[in-house]
Parts: structure tokens; sequence; C-alpha cells
């Protein structure tokens, strides 16, 4: 069994964890640069190199228990993923623990959301992506990675930040007044409270690495210019949490490059931040 962070705890078994890791190493229908099946190892192995401190909110939130199942897969089909990854996200939910996943490609967020649909009534969806990923079907199949969020976009209240690269007729499938585009969030801070305005209470959280500027991090299959910045990523996500209940989270696309690790920390340092917001503020 793999430990958090390396740090083997009393309270890091499925009984007595607070919060579940599940990894989804899936990089089935990604039309550009692959990868991402290899993120969750990279992103694994810059955990156990991160410091466990968290200046900002002062706390060390690998105390309460990560559990890291075996991963999902492999998986011969997108319909294969989808059934394998709803069957255990619904199981993950029902534990009443705080489910996180760790793709793999963006697909793998529309069994997820699926389940978490079922759990929570009236369930926001918030994507933080350079993408709008709206596509009904792509390349013959709606389960391809350019199609994660349409799903949500028929039966959730599905708000979508950092867009920057779209199909023309996939925008009409877009929430009036629920889409934040990079160029108009660029320079000013107003789209923070804005977007969470728009959420209802209860949240799930999936992030597309590539919202981030491929400066920071390049280690994505499509990275697009002009991304989020580190800190007004996290002022953002801070606000989420101090405002909203979080109800579990995804990150996906993470496709590291071999011998460039700063993708990968950047990520682990996410998803330690994520935590650190979720029990410690």
């Amino acid at each position: 069994m793999r430990n958090f962070c390396g740090i083997k705890t009393d309270n890091s078994t499925l009984a007595d964890a607070q919060i579940i890791l599940q990894s989804i190493p899936y990089d089935g229908t990604s039309t550009w640069g692959k990868g991402a099946d290899r993120g969750f190892d990279a992103f694994i192995d810059a955990l156990d190199n991160m410091e466990v401190y968290d200046i900002e909110t002062d706390s060390e939130v690998y105390q309460r228990g990560v559990y890291i199942p075996e991963p999902l897969g492999p998986h011969g089909s997108p319909e294969e993923m989808l059934k394998d990854v709803y069957t255990t996200a619904t199981d993950l939910i029902a534990l009443d623990r705080f489910p996180t996943f760790f793709g793999g490609e963006h697909s793998v967020s529309i069994g997820i959301i699926r389940a978490m649909r079922e759990k929570h009534e009236g369930l926001s969806v918030l994507q933080i992506d350079a993408h709008a990923d709206l596509r009904p079907s792509y390349m013959g199949t709606p389960l391809n990675h350019a199609c994660a969020l349409h799903e949500s976009s028929q039966h959730d209240n599905l708000v979508q930040v950092g867009i920057r690269s779209a199909d023309k007729d996939e925008m009409q499938f877009a929430q009036a007044g629920n889409v934040f585009f990079a160029h108009q969030m660029h320079g000013h801070d107003e789209w923070m409270q804005a977007s969470i305005d728009r959420l209802g209470d209860q949240v799930y959280l999936t992030i597309d690495l590539d919202a981030l500027d491929p400066s920071i991090l390049p280690g994505t299959g499509t990275p697009e210019p002009g991304g989020i910045g580190w800190y007004d990523l996290l002022r953002y996500l801070r606000l989420l949490f101090e405002q909203r209940d979080v109800v579990g989270f995804d990150i996906v696309e993470l496709a590291p490059i071999p011998g460039h690790r700063a993708s990968e920390f950047l990520a682990a340092k996410l998803y330690y931040k994520l935590l650190s917001y979720r029990f410690e503020l």
C-alpha cells in the first residue's frame, strides 16, 4: 500500500482515513499530447518529496489520514472506463469520507460527476479548465476528453472558469452567465466572487491542469497560452472553500515531461492545498 507523502500514519487505512485518493490512470481518447496515464506516479513521487507543513493554514493536513486504493484499470474502451469509474465513485461516496480523484485524462470525470449527482441533489459543478469540453461527441464517442463536461451541462449547474479554447458549435451548450473566459479574467479579480455567486451550496470541483499557464505547468497534453497564475488560483480556491461545501474534487491531465519535475510538483502542492483549505481553514 502506498503511503500519502511517503509517511505511514495510524489512520491511513480505509477504516480510519478521512480522505480517499483514487487514481484513474486512463488516457484512451487524448488526441494530441499523450502521457496522462503516467501522471499519478509522477504526482505521488512529488508528494513524497514535498514539505508537509502548509505555512498558509499553519497545518499538516496529512495527519487526517489519506487512503490510497489501487489504481483503476486498465480499461480497454471508454465505455469500460466509465462503468468502472462510476461504480467505484459511487462506492467511495457511500463511505462518507472526503473523496478525491486523480487522472488520467478529463473523460474520467464523467463517471465521477454522475455518481456525485446521484448523491447530492442540486449539485453545482465548478470546472477550472482551458477548454470548454462541451462537445456531445468527438471522434466517434461521447466519452472523449473533449466531451468531459457535456453531460454535466445538461444536468447540473455548471460553472466554467479559465476557458480560452473552444469549438464554436459546442458553446451552444454553455450555461448563460456561467462561463468565465480567461481573456475577461485577466488583470482583475471580480470574476472570483462573481463565479462563486453562480454556484449552489454543494459543489463538485474538477480541475484540468491546463487551466494553469504553461509557463508554470507545461506538463499537460494540450497546453494553452494565457492561463491562470499560481497565486490567483489559490486565492480563488480559498474563497471557494470558505463559502461553499465542496463535496469532492478531481485533478486531471497531468502529462509529465521526463527530466522536468515542475509540473508534477505543482500538481502535488495544489492537491495538498485543496485538502488544507477543505479541512484546516
